[in-house]
């Protein structure tokens, strides 16, 4: 198992990191929570990493912080959820938000994420309401630097959107329509959602 992967980012995408290993260039998929605050390119980055193996095909999933890790573990224990499933839950929801909807049994939180209908709500809220609690001290992120350039704001956000399974126009539509009001990131990504969500 590759525990996980130190090296210079080559390149980053709201889905994908491109991480250098002496000479070796290994993608790795990441949610958005890691994508926030990975550094610029060529700068060198620690990435957690957990190892799928499908039909013959590798893919590594990697995430800044342990219990991202930890989480997406849990997740992919419950029945029916995979990996791009695990993934758009932690690109959605935040872990203090994860850990809250499942102690209160919030199926409606917890169907806000793409691909997560009511009854996948319903058994991730049941099926992790005794393991809940390895997460509970989880959320510890740094401050979410701001981004001043509105192209690659909207571009990332625009990116991520369509990384998360929505229609590229549709994506568009909805932050052309709210950006004015949002300044960074993450709140830039949580209003649009709410938005797609109505």
């Amino acid at each position: 198992m590759i525990e996980s992967l130190t090296g210079p980012l080559l390149s980053k995408t709201p889905g994908c990191a491109v991480v250098n290993i002496h000479g070796i260039a290994f993608e790795v998929s990441i949610p958005l929570s890691t994508f926030f605050y990975l550094p610029e390119p060529p700068l060198s980055v620690t990435l957690n990493t957990y190892l799928t193996l499908k039909n013959d095909a590798a893919q590594l999933y990697g995430f800044l912080s342990i219990q991202e890790k930890q989480a997406f573990t849990l997740l992919l224990d419950v029945s029916g959820v995979g990996p791009k499933s695990a993934l758009a839950v932690l690109s959605t929801l935040r872990i203090s938000d994860l850990v809250s909807a499942i102690i209160d049994n919030d199926i409606t939180k917890l169907s806000s994420v793409p691909g997560i209908g009511k009854k996948s709500a319903g058994r991730l809220a049941l099926d992790l309401k005794d393991k809940v609690e390895l997460l509970i001290t989880a959320d510890q992120r740094p401050a979410i630097p701001s981004q001043d350039e509105d192209d690659t704001l909207l571009t990332d956000a625009h990116s991520a959107l369509v990384n998360l399974g929505y229609k590229p126009a549709e994506a568009k539509k909805i932050l052309t329509n709210i950006r004015s009001d949002h300044h960074d990131f993450q709140d830039l990504i949580n209003a649009a959602l709410k938005a797609l969500a109505k």
